[in-house]
């Protein structure tokens, strides 16, 4: 017997929350996986991070059937949100400051990566992570960034925007063995003088 419209429509009506729900977990448990491992690195027991996010370990692993699946998903919504940062930055703040938001943003990018060294590189030697176009899409961020400090004089004309992904890159590495965020801090402010016209320096 086919059931009427109304019922219909109020079953539709409560499978929504449940599907809000669910995104709502998988955003958490990706949330607190990235500061886990950004601490402590990808060891940590997926039964704790299920705790944290105040969910069982059934709906961590119907999310993440694999601790793999869920270090690819921490890295995809790491670069999505500092790859699509730059124009929230540019509304808020002057180029230049913008600029140097943004590094300190890539900075926590690259601890999350550390973190999560081992898996990303299966992930990437499988295919899964595609490291070219992690790089294009960070330098793209930095390319709208200079395009509006050139266009206000706030930053340097020609520099190019892979030259500062190089040199950002060079930093991280530099660092990553001290683990001194203040000396991050310091060459990121370096770099950021380097890249302002010289008559505002």
């Amino acid at each position: 017997m086919t059931p009427p419209e109304s019922a219909s429509a109020d079953t539709s009506a409560t499978q929504r929350p449940l599907r809000a729900h669910a995104r709502r977990n998988r955003d958490n448990l990706i949330a607190v996986a990235r500061a886990a491992f950004a601490a402590a690195g990808d060891t940590v027991p997926l039964e704790s991070l299920a705790r944290e996010a105040g969910v069982g370990i059934g709906t961590l692993y119907r999310h993440f059937p694999t601790r793999e699946a869920l270090v690819e998903a921490v890295y995809a919504a790491e670069l999505d949100d500092i790859a699509t940062s730059a124009p929230a930055l540019l509304e808020r703040f002057p180029p230049q400051i913008a600029l140097r938001a943004w590094m300190e943003r890539y900075a926590a990018f690259t601890a999350v990566k550390r973190g999560m060294a081992d898996a990303l590189r299966a992930g990437q030697a499988s295919g899964r992570i595609p490291t070219s176009t992690t790089r294009e899409r960070i330098t793209t961020a930095i390319a709208t960034i200079l395009a509006k400090g050139a266009k206000t004089g706030a930053l340097r004309a020609d520099v190019h925007p892979d030259e500062v992904t190089t040199m950002l890159l060079g930093i991280f590495l530099a660092t990553a063995a001290r683990d001194t965020p203040e000396q991050t801090g310091r060459l990121l402010d370096l770099l950021l003088d380097a890249l302002l016209p010289r008559a505002v320096r």
